[in-house]
């Protein structure tokens, strides 16, 4: 398989899905295809591995883990830089891997960084400029997790305790944050995954299997964040008292 970007980049996979090769031309740089490599390459190659990712990210609340999904721009990141603020671990940004063991689900820790746009840099650290750039000419900052003195990375795979669904923007809800029903949360989820078109039918089909089997098990909830113009920090306390109160 291969993977090409606008700017000339190239990723080449093989069938068995063991080895990946780069190109990168001149005009790019190593920290420019390593953005590209931890995030959708990555992210591609676990889905045709038959690990299910969701567009999500995940921390660590008691030992257990909270999923935050949504699309770009729901802020899910913001979440959970949020959170790292306020001392808790990341597992994940942006592509949240789910293995099933033992009737449970568990979260695989990826890259240890967020990547967060300068609005949610300034919300969060009052400067866009307070994170550096994850490469020059790139918009997105990068808050590095897991180094000495910094916020927290979770290098253990965790038990899925509860995931949040991002509400629409022009969503009114009367909650912060309110359950749905199961039939609901699949198609949620379903339209949530991550690089869905490059799978066939029968790996669709399984994907909706599991995915069954998650909500099922696993409490899917909405989030509401813009209802009342809460905070981020007030919304990180009505997450974890929720996360503690149906985990």
């Amino acid at each position: 398989m291969r993977i090409n970007y606008i700017d000339g980049t190239e990723f080449w996979l093989d069938r068995e899905c063991e080895t990946l090769w780069a190109y990168w031309p001149e005009s790019c740089t190593l920290a420019d295809t390593l953005s590209y490599l931890l995030g959708p390459v990555l992210g591609l190659v676990m889905r045709l591995r038959g690990v299910i990712c969701l567009h999500a990210s995940a921390v660590s609340i008691d030992d257990r883990c909270a999923v935050f999904v949504g699309s770009e721009g729901s802020g899910k990141s913001t979440t959970a830089a949020a959170f790292a603020r306020e001392g808790f671990a990341v597992l994940s940004d942006d592509i949240v891997g789910l293995v099933e063991r033992d009737d449970e689900f568990y979260v695989i820790p990826a890259y240890p960084r967020v990547n967060l746009w300068p609005d949610s840099v300034k919300l969060l650290y009052g400067s866009s400029d307070a994170l550096p750039p994850i490469s020059v000419g790139w918009d997105k900052r990068g808050l590095a997790l897991g180094e000495e003195g910094g916020p927290r990375f979770e290098q253990r795979e965790l038990r899925l305790g509860t995931i949040y669904i991002f509400s629409d923007i022009f969503a009114h809800p009367t909650e912060n944050i309110e359950p749905i029903s199961k039939k609901s949360a699949l198609l949620m989820l379903v339209g949530n995954t991550y690089a869905a078109s490059f799978l066939d039918a029968n790996q669709r089909a399984q994907e909706f299997a599991v995915l069954g089997r998650l909500v099922a098990r696993v409490p899917v909830r909405r989030l509401n964040p813009r209802r009342n113009d809460t905070g981020v920090s007030e919304l990180c306390e009505l997450i974890r008292e929720d996360f503690v109160g149906v985990s």
